[in-house]
């Protein structure tokens, strides 16, 4: 499969406007009215066009493109007690469109939990409600739709919807023509549903098998792997299913053992070790036209030692990622609601100090009237530049203007079940699932198990949801299974666990993060104790067999997805032979300098 060619943006329109900005990027007021009465030239550049739309507008207009929170509610002008009430105490509206009207935002952002991502119809009549309020405004400008749509553990919308196993079970396929068809059916089935804008790809190195909050949300530990994978990723996106990909969270996220929602993390990369370890990717991203970089809120002292993390660097954003790296698209801050960067810094003075710094969009401020008020009081004073504003601006503008969000802001509600969740997309998925499965021991031939001789099975471990799937999964074998969920258990649950492995002549546990839980470390080694004939099978981090080296059979899914079971039963009962390949390197649990599992590893069944 070819990739479409990187996309040339933004580079021969800065150049041709050049004359035009030094005019009117010092511009904050109003223009005067004849200016104002005519929109922008439909045969000018984008640029020039984000331009003349940037010079229609009011301060406090420019200064809304700024921002992109989140709202509740399933629909623009939803009436519902619940969702209007929590829209009150956040913003002082009833729904969506009227904080469009009242804060003019420069987009939106969609969660489960706030009850925008019903089904795809409804998703779809969202985004056309919001979207008509926001064309209804002095100025119409449309917004940036966005969710997390990674795929894997981040998943905002789920079935009908696609449902890839996520980066790092595309990095075990090492496949970038996966990594191009996930992101590419992904992109495609968010724009249906008048979403343009999806903040994926992530572009971190998990270099760090203890990382709280990337692990398998990454394609791999190796640069070049991950650089490759994103690039792909950002062409599915962006080339093949036209909407703004966005690579996160730069500048590298990968070797960090602190949860920035939590409190701040800090990379402890030198200067080299970051060129070489977290840069490639981003540096790939950008060679590849990404529209958007999301901030991280690290400190990376090697660039800037002054305790202020990237989000807030001037020095990272700036001066690297603007003027080293020569990124021309727009800068976006991860959600400011985060730990990271409440902890030290005031509301009024992130979202403040992160646009001095060099970003652009401000991503879910947890108090919008003090982080807008605060961004205005700073321009109106001069600690924002009036440049620095409108600059911003430009870059919001013009992204939207590139990708045909102003051209046609609506999606057509009655083709949405066509294009969302097909027959194709969903074999599509499968097959790239049934790649990513990685064997990493198999003692004794273990596996695979031959369905027509074994006896009960019994399926164990970690995650209510994800056992009932592979139970059900090995069901559709014609195998009797039953089902005992553990989740982290007590010592009398893994007693039961281990009472009922004894009846059954195979048991099957899976593991979720068993690195960071003892007790479900303590469960395998019960078995194995038990001496009872098991499979683990990691549903998550691919890291946990260092906690039990000794367990006869390992598979690694990477994910927990009703696909990912279904690949595991296949590889389980040799309906397919692993072909997945380590996309990180493991170390010893007791030693981490010593390499349990080098990159690459994996198995698969003799001929």
């Amino acid at each position: 499969m070819s990739h479409p060619a990187a996309h040339p943006r933004r580079t021969a329109t800065l150049l041709a406007c050049a004359a035009a900005a030094a005019l009117v990027l010092g511009l904050v007021g109003v223009v005067p009215a004849r200016a104002q009465s005519t929109g922008p030239d439909d045969h000018a550049s984008p640029h020039a066009k984000a331009i003349a739309t940037m010079q229609r507008m009011t301060l406090r207009e420019k200064v809304g493109q700024l921002f992109v929170p989140y709202v509740y509610g399933d629909s623009a002008t939803t009436q519902d007690p619940q969702a209007v009430a929590q829209n009150q105490a956040l913003y002082g509206v009833d729904n969506a469109a009227q904080l469009v009207e009242k804060y003019h935002p420069g987009g939106i952002i969609y969660y489960t939990w706030s009850g925008n991502l019903n089904n795809p119809k409804q998703i779809a009549e969202l985004s056309n409600g919001i979207q008509e309020a926001a064309m209804s405004q002095r100025v119409p400008v449309p917004l940036l739709v966005s969710t997390d749509q990674e795929q894997g553990v981040v998943t905002r919308i789920g079935s009908p919807a696609t449902q890839f196993p996520g980066n790092m079970a595309l990095g075990a396929t090492r496949s970038t023509d996966a990594a191009h068809t996930a992101a590419a059916i992904t992109g495609r089935e968010l724009r249906a549903m008048g979403i343009n804008q999806d903040f994926a790809p992530v572009a971190d190195v998990n270099v760090n098998p203890r990382n709280p909050v990337i692990g398998v949300r990454s394609f791999g530990s190796d640069p070049q792997l991950v650089a490759d994978m994103t690039a792909a990723a950002v062409s599915g996106y962006q080339g093949a299913a036209g909407i703004a990909a966005t690579a996160k969270h730069f500048p590298g996220h990968g070797d960090t053992s602190i949860d920035t929602h939590e409190d701040l993390a800090t990379n402890h990369h030198t200067l080299a070790e970051w060129k070489q370890i977290d840069l490639p990717p981003f540096e790939a991203a950008i060679d590849q036209g990404i529209d958007s970089i999301m901030t991280a809120h690290v400190l990376l002292p090697a660039v800037d030692d002054s305790g202020v993390p990237a989000t807030l660097s001037k020095p990272v954003l700036t001066g690297w990622l603007r003027h080293r790296l020569h990124f021309r698209g727009v800068i976006v801050t991860d959600s400011l609601g985060m730990g990271a960067v409440r902890a030290k810094w005031g509301d009024d003075q992130v979202p403040v100090m992160a646009l001095n710094a060099g970003a652009d969009l401000l991503l879910k401020p947890p108090k919008m009237d003090v982080a807008f008020d605060a961004v205005m009081d700073a321009v109106r004073s001069g600690e924002v530049a009036k440049h620095r504003l409108n600059s911003a601006v430009v870059r919001i503008l013009e992204l939207k203007y590139e990708n045909g969000v102003f051209a046609d802001p609506f999606v057509d509600v009655s083709q949405v079940d066509e294009r969302v969740g097909t027959p194709q997309t969903y074999q599509t998925a499968q097959e790239i699932t049934d790649d990513s499965v990685t064997l990493l021991k198999n003692e004794q031939g273990l596996l695979p198990v031959d369905p027509d001789t074994v006896g009960d099975v019994l399926v164990t471990g970690w995650g209510v949801g994800t056992t009932s799937r592979l139970q059900g999964a090995i069901a559709d074998r014609g195998v009797s299974v039953d089902r005992f969920w553990t989740g982290s258990p007590s010592e009398s649950t893994i007693e039961a666990a281990v009472a009922e492995a004894r009846q059954h002549d195979l048991t099957v546990v899976t593991s979720g993060g068993a690195w960071e839980d003892p007790s479900q470390q303590r469960l395998v080694h019960a078995l194995e104790d038990a001496d009872v004939p098991f499979v683990v099978v990691a549903v998550s981090d691919p890291y946990d067999i260092a906690y039990f080296p000794g367990v006869p059979a390992y598979l690694a899914t990477y994910s927990y997805g009703a696909d990912s079971m279904e690949s595991a039963a296949r590889a389980l009962f040799g309906e397919i032979s692993p072909s997945g390949k380590l996309p990180v390197t493991i170390p010893m649990a007791d030693n981490p300098d010593e390499v349990l599992y080098p990159f690459g590893s994996g198995l698969s069944y003799a001929p």
